[in-house]
């Protein structure tokens, strides 16, 4: 990937972070929002809206840190368990959604607490991460499935581990979606970055054979 597009993914990424973080932070908080709106406290309603877009933006950085850790990741996991590294990462995957329902309900349930409500976390997960390596898969090839569902679970429980430990109901789901679109995008857009930066440096490796070529050709008389 060039620089250029590698700036490009790194601002809009932050913008789909801000910009998810302020929406989702709207509903999560939406009866202090109604209140502040209702009395016309406009400076107090705008100053929370610029806390939660500049916490969007730590959201955002932490996800980019998630994926290209990732890619890093990936390309040894490649290396050393080769073929078996797609069964290595299902039996990962397997493993992180056990324990994101297991160890949260044994920390944190009390006596008589159903265990749906962290089997429904856990099932947010899964879904979104069905749905963008369909996605994914798609747009590039069947190959690229598993690595997609790797990449939006396991990373994203990752990622997502500081609010788990809190346990805080409104942070879980102010931190969740923000990450998980966030690394939906960076995983959706990265192949047409990488195809348009090799468009990028063709069209530059042609223009630079053509301007040697003229310097090599000699001057009319």
């Amino acid at each position: 990937m060039t620089s250029r597009n590698w700036v490009h993914l790194f601002l809009t990424t932050l913008v789909v972070g801000s910009v998810t973080t302020a929406v989702v932070g709207f509903i999560v908080r939406w009866s202090e929002f109604q209140q502040l709106l209702s009395t016309f406290h406009m400076l107090e309603f705008l100053s929370i809206l610029v806390w939660l877009m500049g916490v969007g933006l730590i959201f955002s950085i932490l996800s980019q840190m998630g994926f290209f850790a990732y890619l890093t990741i990936h390309r040894f996991g490649l290396g050393v368990f080769r073929s078996y590294w797609n069964f290595v990462q299902i039996i990962l995957i397997a493993f992180v959604l056990f324990d994101l329902v297991y160890l949260r309900y044994n920390a944190f349930a009390k006596t008589g607490d159903s265990i749906l409500p962290y089997i429904g976390i856990a099932a947010i997960v899964l879904l979104a991460g069905l749905i963008v390596a369909i996605l994914k898969a798609k747009q590039t090839n069947k190959e690229a499935f598993i690595p997609a569902m790797f990449f939006m679970i396991v990373v994203t429980v990752i990622e997502w581990v500081p609010v788990l430990r809190v346990n805080e109901h409104s942070w879980i789901y102010l931190m969740l979606f923000p990450l998980l679109i966030s690394n939906a995008y960076q995983l959706m857009v990265l192949h047409k970055l990488n195809q348009k930066s090799m468009e990028e440096r063709k069209a530059l490796e042609a223009k630079t054979k053509s301007i040697k070529k003229a310097q090599k050709k000699p001057p009319n008389s």
